[in-house]
């Protein structure tokens, strides 16, 4: 599956974008100044992404991976 179409199946499930997953990890203190909190481990924000918007691994890992920048 592409990063792309990760991102699609995470905006038809959830509603929201990446960006919209953005602000409220700045919200949470997980990304502060726009870059990633090097005290949060990527751990913890899958959890989060799991356990609040019942997101699979690997659609939580797209959502960290566009917290880095990493988006192909």
């Amino acid at each position: 599956m592409s990063f792309q179409a990760y991102i699609d199946n995470i905006k038809a499930k959830t509603g929201k974008t990446p960006d919209d997953f953005k602000k409220i990890a700045e919200e949470k203190e997980f990304i502060i100044d726009g870059k990633l909190n090097p005290k949060v481990k990527a751990t913890e924000i899958t959890n989060w992404l799991k356990e609040e918007f019942e997101l699979g691994h690997g659609h939580a890992m797209a959502i960290y991976a566009a917290f880095k920048g990493k988006t192909d």
